[in-house]
């Protein structure tokens, strides 16, 4: 029948199993061929660099963006899943640069850059395997077959139809810029670049001394950039801010007046006041003089860029350095002066060549100190930007680079990304949108050497051409091979013939940035528009795309700006935000701290099931992870193993019987409560599940899963183990299998995309072994659909009252210290619903309680007694309180209560008057009625009588006595089905009692025989409620 269920699985050799059974039989293919009539749902997945390990954070990414397109195959839909890499940019040079023990741009061009350029492609398959390898664990399924490449010539020539397109616009221009410059690396970034390698810094700023012309003063001016003070052409202030001229200590200075207290800090005396605008044109001595200017310069200029949140409200203008500078440089015509080379180090005008310039702060801050022209320098704690590549302190930098106008297209970027669903939308219309809103020209071009070349070809005429084909390219060069390679070098030995002058233009030297790569990808990856035109257009935009948080600056961006650009509409219709994985701490996972978790480690020790159901049944998505051991087995814990243990329960005793599903079916009629229930649970399951999982709410899908397996283990199957356990095939017997079945093979199905080996284990014992015709595999089946004539919502609603009162009578006999197998007399139940019969005798059976019975007044389990509140009633009555006090004492506290619930106030006759008390005015003090034990929770109250007679008592031992035998089968290794010869010894009360109930205890242990006063076979030392007994139990053969 069904093969053998262990409970102490070792899930992660059965992952492994899975693994090959879904690659052996091709099940990943046939989950997308078998749905080709279905609706398409696209998915796109942001391509990794291969050459790059895992982490484990791409196990949650991984585990989200496979659990979305498997539930969509499930319910029908066409999921076609093409893997991708991303093979171009700095991360791969940099690799290579270390592999070949070179160091920046000079020794790369010395290598050689056809031979760089060969090692670079051979970089990206680095660690290929390795990620195909993790993929399979994770049981991330794509087409890892035919992936799309970014260094593919066909991937290029899409981009290049899609840049000549942008160019056609005129969207796409060269313009000399401040832009963000890596030195190390001698290339401009993107601003999207540039948010992903932010870091916190403490470095030393500076408050320089401008001498004024003619006077004895200085003007005060700050700097978090002492390098660019050697480039300074002129100072800054707000032309509406007030400014003061101050004697301090003997010296005077110009500075703000709000600041002025902050940066003196000491007795000052105000001699002049000055609007900022008054100020403008004032000359003062520059503090270096290395070039001269060929324009006027070392004067104040305004503008109101200018703020007084810090520093002085004077700023110095370096032009060459900084985007307000180079704006106020254009405004008043000022000369430029960039005294810092492009590997970011001080010009041999200065008096620190080659030194690189943030090393230089130190030297400018010495060097003015000497000549008395640095007031202060103060240490401030900043986040400044770094390459997010290679870690080195950008600059900003002003340099020619090509851009792309999304300045231009702003408004579109915004109306399109409202098209789109975020989850959670506080990042998508937050963040995001925040980010739109304030977008800025992408600087789109690299000075490097491995990444998809600048497809326009220059005339020194200057005529200027964008070739969009290679086609185009052969058409127009009379140079270019058949077989060219998109690539640096081949591609920069190409020529076009100039249509104005008919010399010879040469392609620009510049790379572009790899983001605009992987933002190409939904229509790059299809070769379009030379081929599949109705594939890109039948997966185009995307269902569904999923990353961790940062991506919103980085491939949520390239994205929707290209897609913006193209075609002018969203690329995805609906966006999961991931949050990033810590450490158990709350700290990011790094290697330098060591607590880095490597992900193969961590699959290979903890399962991919029930790493993904820890990231699924945690916090919300975009939520940052705490990731440990300890935490992903208290999540397998609670669902995977109490899953397991149900599965194995079924197996076990449905093998006993040869229970075969295919041969019955459920009959309503003929349910009990309990299966009746359980079917209706499952089926308001199915549709909390499916609808969630729609949209997109995976933790309240997961807890449903976790909270109806918890009930179907923990009440359906605990309450109706008997009915297993029957030895004639009854209907009732027949029902509880088929209920418990229906129940685990639809929860494998609806918790199949999320734990998919884990469900394909159960569906395969459970539904492949007794039905060939059934599919090969789960992830072939269809999603479940609710059949709504099981579900009763009154039934749901009274169980839930019935599992509310058995947690309170659990509580009640706790606090009594009274054993669960101790039966007691009666419970006594004060709740807002009407229980019929058939529920009390749940509760009774399942608190191991004779009677339960429904009570309007709770009242007599519980003793009142009643004192004045002083504070409040000793100045109204004065001496009259001890008199209060004694009437308040004799009261029938019970009746007081009712009177005072009733009335809101006791009254009370007095020697000389009637009176009443409020609520407020008293002290009421409450205790347990003799011989109860009450307990209350959200409008139910249950009192347990804990009187014992004898009988009781007895019974109590006769449970106990039963519990230790059968504990000793189980630890014996008896079989299920074993008949016993049952041994005792060495106390008299226990053989009494055995003897007197010889019938229950030997019917439920299976004991055909009981031998007193010896023992022998599987012994074993008991207290059976304080009495010392032993017993033995042996198998008949």
């Amino acid at each position: 029948m069904y093969k053998k269920v262990p409970t102490n699985l070792n899930f992660v050799a059965r992952e492994q199993e899975i693994e090959k059974f879904w690659r052996e039989n091709d099940i990943f293919k046939k989950s997308v061929d078998s749905r080709r009539e279905g609706e398409t749902f696209t998915f796109y997945d942001g391509p990794p660099t291969a050459n790059g390990k895992p982490h484990i954070g791409h196990v949650e990414t991984r585990a989200f963006k496979d659990m979305i397109p498997r539930y969509h195959a499930m319910k029908g839909a066409m999921v076609p899943r093409k893997a991708g890499w991303d093979t171009h940019g700095l991360p791969v040079e940099l690799e290579v640069e270390k592999l070949l023990g070179l160091d920046g741009k000079d020794q790369i061009e010395e290598y050689g850059l056809q031979p760089f350029i060969e090692k670079c492609k051979e970089s990206v398959w680095k660690y290929k395997g390795m990620w195909e390898e993790f993929s399979d664990a994770v049981g991330f399924w794509a087409d890892m077959e035919h992936p799309y490449v970014t260094y593919d010539n066909d991937f290029i020539e899409s981009e290049w139809w899609a840049l000549k397109q942008i160019w056609e616009k005129g969207l796409l221009y060269k313009g000399f810029k401040i832009v963000p410059y890596c030195p190390r690396c001698g290339t401009p970034l993107s601003s999207h670049e540039v948010a992903q390698g932010y870091k916190d810094v403490k470095e030393r700023s500076a408050i320089a001394k401008f001498k004024v012309k003619g006077e004895d003063s200085y003007i005060l001016a700050w700097t978090t950039t002492p390098w660019t003070l050697p480039s300074n052409v002129a100072l800054c202030v707000n032309p509406d801010e007030q400014y003061v001229k101050v004697d301090c200590g003997g010296s005077v200075y110009y500075l703000a007046a709000a600041l002025a207290d902050t940066v003196l800090k000491e007795d000052y005396t105000v001699l002049e006041t000055y609007i900022g605008r008054d100020l403008e044109n004032m000359e003062y001595e520059p503090l270096f003089r290395f070039v001269e200017p060929d324009k006027k310069c070392w004067y104040v200029t305004c503008d109101s860029y200018v703020t007084l949140t810090d520093g002085t409200g004077v700023v110095h203008i370096a032009p060459a350095f900084g985007e307000d500078d180079a704006n106020v440089g254009r405004k008043y015509d000022l000369p430029f002066v960039q005294l810092v080379d492009g590997k970011g180090q001080m010009t041999a005008e200065t008096d620190w060549p080659g030194v690189f310039c943030k090393d230089a702060d130190k030297e400018v801050l010495v060097d003015l100190d000497k000549r008395g022209l640095l007031f202060a320098a103060p240490k401030f704690e900043h986040s400044y930007p770094h390459c997010w590549r290679c870690g080195t302190p950008l600059i900003y930098y002003a340099r020619e680079s090509w851009f792309i106008k999304m300045t231009d297209v702003r408004e579109d970027l915004i109306r399109n990304n409202d098209t789109v669903n975020w989850y959670p939308d506080s990042i998508g219309k937050g963040r995001f949108g925040d980010w739109l809103e304030n977008v800025q020209d992408w600087s789109i071009s690299r000075n490097r050497y491995w990444g998809t070349p600048l497809n326009i070809w220059e005339c020194a005429c200057g005529h200027r051409h964008a070739v969009g084909s290679i086609a185009e390219l052969k058409e127009l060069s009379p140079d270019c091979p058949d077989d060219i390679e998109l690539h640096r070098p081949y591609i920069d030995a190409v020529t076009i013939t100039c249509p104005h002058c008919g010399k010879p233009m040469k392609r620009v030297p510049e790379v572009i940035d790899c983001w605009f790569d992987s933002g190409s990808m939904p229509f790059a990856q299809h070769h379009y528009p030379f081929e599949n035109k109705e594939l890109f257009e039948q997966q185009f935009p995307a269902d569904f795309i999923s990353e961790a948080v940062d991506q919103t600056r980085g491939w949520f961006y390239s994205l929707l700006a290209i897609s913006t650009l193209l075609f002018n509409k969203a690329p995805y219709r609906n966006v999961l935000v991931m949050g990033l994985v810590t450490d158990e701490d709350g700290q990011k996972m790094s290697k330098s701290k060591g607590n880095a978790v490597d992900p193969m480690e961590a699959l290979q020790t903890l399962g991919a099931d029930a790493i993904r159901w820890n990231f699924y049944a945690g916090a919300a998505p975009w939520l940052p992870k705490r990731f440990s051991d300890k935490v992903v087995r208290e999540g397998q814990r609670k669902f995977m193993s109490t899953l397991q243990n149900t599965y194995a329960f079924f197996v076990l005793y449905a093998n006993i019987d040869k229970f075969d599903a295919t041969q019955y079916s459920l009959d309503k009629n003929k349910l009990s409560v309990m299966d009746r229930w359980l079917l209706s649970k499952l089926n308001s399951l199915i549709l909390e599940v499916d609808g969630d999982l729609e949209n997109y709410r995976i933790p309240e899908a997961a807890r449903a899963l976790q909270d109806f397996v918890d009930e179907m283990s923990n009440w359906y199957v605990r309450r109706s183990r008997e009915r297993f356990w029957a030895q004639s095939q009854s209907q009732d017997k027949q029902n509880a299998y088929m209920t418990l079945y229906t129940a685990l093979v639809t929860v494998a199905k609806l918790a199949a995309p999320m734990v998919p080996f884990m469900t394909e284990d159960i569906y395969q014992n459970l539904v492949r072994s007794i039905d060939a015709t059934a599919p090969e595999s789960i992830h072939l089946c269809d999603y479940p659909v609710a059949d709504q004539s099981y579900i009763d919502r009154e039934l749901e609603q009274a169980m839930d009252q019935v599992l509310q009162i058995v947690v309170l009578g659990r509580a009640a006999r706790n606090g009594a210290n009274i054993k669960n197998r101790q039966p007691v007399a009666n419970l006594y139940v004060k709740a807002d619903c009407v229980l019929d019969e058939m529920f009390k005798n749940i509760i009774a059976d399942e608190l191991n309680i004779k009677a339960v019975h429904m009570v309007e007044d709770a009242g007599r389990f519980t003793s009142y007694s009643f004192k004045p509140q002083l504070k409040i009633l000793g100045q109204k009555y004065g001496k009259k309180i001890g008199e209060i006090r004694q009437k308040l004492a004799e009261l029938d506290g019970s009746a007081a209560k009712a009177q005072l619930d009733a009335t809101g106030s006791i009254a009370l006759a007095l020697s000389d008057g009637d009176i009443s008390l409020t609520e407020e005015e008293l002290l009421i003090e409450t205790a347990q009625a003799a011989g109860y034990e009450t307990v209350s929770d959200r409008g139910i109250t249950v009192a347990l009588d804990t009187q014992l007679t004898e009988a009781l008592i007895e019974e109590g031992f006769v449970r106990e006595i039963i519990s230790k035998v059968q504990s000793m089968r189980k630890e014996a290794d008896f079989n299920v089905l074993d008949h016993i010869c049952l041994y005792h010894a060495g106390n008299d009360k226990i053989a009494a009692i055995i003897d007197r109930n010889r019938d229950t205890i030997c019917h439920d242990v299976l004991a055909d025989k009981v031998v007193s006063g010896q023992t022998a076979g599987f012994v074993m030392d008991w207290k059976v409620n304080g009495e010392a007994v032993t017993f033995g139990v042996e198998v008949i053969g």
